[in-house]
């Protein structure tokens, strides 16, 4: 392979101590070390340093991170937003595509941005390994071949997508692939966690990127383990627990959706089969 692959990540943990951006670097690296595909990436710190790419990169990857992703009036968000549109418009016109996968906090952004639902705070955070339940659209969704029905991912999180604007997906052309555990006895709207904005863009409002062994080490820790348990009570953090060192649930899933992208990316671009 002659060409070699340009990545962008875009960190908006705002310099919040983290475990995804661990992750997401893991995965890339793994993709780029395999046989018969080179590549580089670089790391933009959005909501620190107000520091956004531009198309110069072929894919890019937005992380989760903390707050509230409603509209807060911060420098860095109409530096986002605009990279966001430049890159659906060059889209929709040029023979080299740009790949991008958003995750939670980047994908309720981009959600609200282009008016797919509404993002509205949880009556109570979202923590822990659950079960994500396909729709129609995402039985035979590329980048979920190899998972359960339901599958397993962690979750955590405040806000959450939903009363989805289906005139608005028709219109982009976008589908709702998973949502949130169901529960038929409980009079809620069931979060969407997944979405395929378009043949090139992607996202998830759950973290495929934890991985199972950094996570257990993680929530190990006795200074964490007491603060889940303060939180979110005993049975919580044992069932996490449980759920990290199962290799059918989130060992799983880390294995299967961002690689499935990034692959997927890499052939389109390039032709790679590696």
């Amino acid at each position: 392979m002659k060409d070699r692959l340009k990545i962008a990540v875009l960190d908006m943990y705002d310099n919040w101590s983290n475990e995804g951006m661990r992750c997401i670097k893991q995965l890339i690296t793994r993709f780029l070390d395999q046989d018969g595909i080179k590549g580089e990436y670089h790391i933009y710190n959005v909501r620190a340093n107000a520091e956004v790419p531009g198309l110069e990169y072929d894919i890019y990857l937005s992380s989760g991170g903390p707050g509230s992703p409603l509209a807060l009036g911060e420098a860095w968000e109409d530096k986002y937003f605009a990279f966001i549109d430049a890159l659906f418009a060059h889209n929709q016109n040029a023979n080299k595509k740009k790949y991008l996968f958003l995750i939670c906090h980047s994908y309720q952004m981009v959600s609200r941005h282009l008016g797919l639902g509404s993002i509205e705070k949880r009556m109570s955070t979202s923590f822990g390994v659950m079960p994500m339940h396909r729709l129609e659209d995402g039985q035979d969704e590329l980048f979920f071949q190899g998972l359960d029905d339901p599958f397993y991912a962690v979750d955590s999180r405040d806000y959450q997508l939903i009363k989805p604007n289906w005139e608005r997906f028709e219109e982009l052309g976008a589908k709702a692939l998973c949502i949130e555990k169901e529960r038929p006895h409980v009079p809620l709207e069931r979060a969407i966690m997944a979405i395929r904005f378009s043949d090139e863009v992607f996202g998830t409002q759950f973290h495929p990127e934890a991985d199972s062994s950094g996570m257990l080490r993680y929530y190990l820790m006795p200074e964490k383990r007491k603060l889940v348990i303060e939180n979110f009570g005993e049975h919580k953090y044992y069932e996490m627990i449980d759920r990290l060192d199962d290799p059918d649930k989130i060992m799983l899933t880390e294995s299967v959706i961002i690689p499935q992208f990034l692959q997927h990316a890499a052939e389109q671009l390039v032709g790679v089969i590696a």
